[in-house]
């Protein structure tokens, strides 16, 4: 393999360095974003414990004798959700 010019490789270094410094910013941007998710995420259980508080209360209030219904809608909506941060690597990369 023929050694670059020294022109070409001073060209390869400096593109290099600018493709570090975007990486670094896009990792830290991913960051930014996976700890607003998280507080999304937090907030959005805890508004869901509140509205089943709620409807439970008001479910015994007007039929006492009658329990929750388990499998609920309403009461399930975020049954699935995940409290794990989502991986930042797009869809296809390994």
């Amino acid at each position: 393999m023929p050694l670059l010019f020294p022109f070409m490789k001073r060209k390869m270094e400096r593109l290099n360095s600018e493709l570090y410094i975007e990486n670094c910013y896009i990792m830290q941007e991913n960051e930014k974003l996976r700890k607003k998710a998280q507080l999304l995420n937090q907030e959005n259980q805890a508004l869901l414990s509140k509205l089943k508080q709620k409807l439970s209360r008001t479910n015994n209030t007007a039929n006492p004798n009658k329990a929750p219904e388990p499998n609920d809608p309403d009461l399930n909506l975020c049954k699935n959700a995940s409290n794990k941060p989502t991986s930042s690597k797009p869809q296809g990369a390994k």
